[in-house]
């Protein structure tokens, strides 16, 4: 079943985001790290409980990679094979959609160096086996998007970056998910997505911001249609000083944006990743965000990719508080549906400001105001 409300097809609640430690790099992790085929259950009750119908995926979150077996998620007796197929057992009798499968070309020290991008031809090769593997892992989940993270495909020192080649070492790789596809005729996939970032992990990325992975689709991707933009809002465009209604109408202006990652953020920080509404700013943007969403008639999943707070971390319990946050995120989102369906769009007003400030007591329910002693 869809929850279908408002502009929002269904909700995804990612394995990234139950099983997060909670480590950061100046402190290590607060919860003990969980195995994949528990966070599968805790995605299945939040399912069965009605607060999700979708989950999404990196690959490491489900599996471990080793490189010296690229393909061992092809043999059914594989450790691999066999924990994939329990969590998928698992999620399916909860009636639980895979929504996306992410390749994480950021967690190995391989990949220090950038994925996609990186200098060395051997590693390019070896990030695009691990790509495919993904795919397949994809494939047999089902999942209806394979999403490019920027990740580590960026740089910090400008002088030495192969700026003559780096974006064709990205258009081939993101080229060849397309090529495999069809190739292996997986018909689960309708469509695969770039999630830009501006910086974290690295200095800097190659694709920073939503309009740079646009420009990027429609300038050197062979199957431009295919691919779309799924931006972290709050979150990657405030890092870069962007207004989220900016971003969601730029993007369905060019029919790019295929789904939303969804959380808060302090503009120009570090990626806080707090959870929807969680933080001292951001309400009234989201709020913003979603009514220019309703306004243009967009429709799509809102997929959560944000980690409780760290002080929120309850290592006595870290099962319950793991459910806590599912439900303070599903809870703010439907706060904040119902607030931007308050909010209309003035006909007449006196000033810009004065429109803002109707807009601000529709939002609150404040009615009239008499600012007059």
């Amino acid at each position: 079943m869809d929850f279908n409300q408002g502009c929002v097809s269904y909700r995804s609640m990612p394995f990234w985001c139950v099983g997060s430690p909670l480590s950061d790099p100046f402190g290590g992790a607060v919860l003990d790290r969980i195995d994949s085929l528990e966070v599968a259950k805790l995605i299945a009750w939040a399912g069965k409980a009605g607060y999700v119908e979708a989950t999404s995926f990196h690959d490491d979150d489900l599996v471990p990679w080793n490189p010296e077996q690229p393909e061992d998620d092809l043999d059914p007796d594989s450790d691999v094979s066999k924990k994939l197929h329990a969590i998928k057992a698992v999620l399916d009798q909860a009636g639980i959609k895979f929504h996306a499968a992410t390749c994480s070309l950021h967690g190995n020290k391989i990949f220090r160096d950038g994925g996609l991008c990186n200098p060395d031809p051997a590693i390019r090769r070896l990030a695009a086996k691990k790509v495919e593997r993904t795919l397949r892992i994809g494939q047999f989940f089902g999942a209806k998007y394979y999403v490019y993270w920027v990740a580590r495909d960026g740089f910090e020192v400008p002088v030495i970056t192969k700026w003559g080649h780096v974006y064709d070492f990205l258009a081939d790789g993101l080229n060849h998910v397309t090529d495999y596809i069809a190739e292996k005729k997986m018909t689960n996939y309708i469509g695969a997505t770039i999630e830009p970032k501006p910086n974290e992990p690295r200095g800097q990325m190659f694709l920073p911001t939503s309009g740079h992975a646009a420009g990027f689709i429609f300038g050197r991707l062979k199957k431009p249609d295919f691919w779309g933009v799924n931006p972290e809002l709050l979150q990657h465009e405030s890092m870069a000083l962007m207004n989220a209604s900016m971003t969601v109408a730029y993007l369905c202006s060019m029919n790019k944006l295929k789904f939303l990652h969804f959380g808060s953020q302090i503009k120009a920080q570090f990626d806080n990743d707090f959870p929807p509404l969680i933080g001292p700013e951001g309400l009234k943007e989201t709020v913003m965000m979603f009514k220019t969403l309703n306004d243009i008639g967009w429709k799509g999943v809102i997929e959560y990719d944000c980690h409780m707070l760290r002080a929120e971390g309850n290592p006595e319990d870290d099962i319950a508080c793991r459910k806590q946050f599912i439900i303070n995120c599903v809870t703010a989102l439907s706060m904040v549906l119902k607030l931007a369906e308050r909010v209309e769009t003035p006909t007449g007003y006196t000033s810009q400001s004065s429109a803002d400030l109707l807009s601000i007591r529709q939002m609150c329910a404040l009615g009239d105001i008499d600012p007059r002693r």
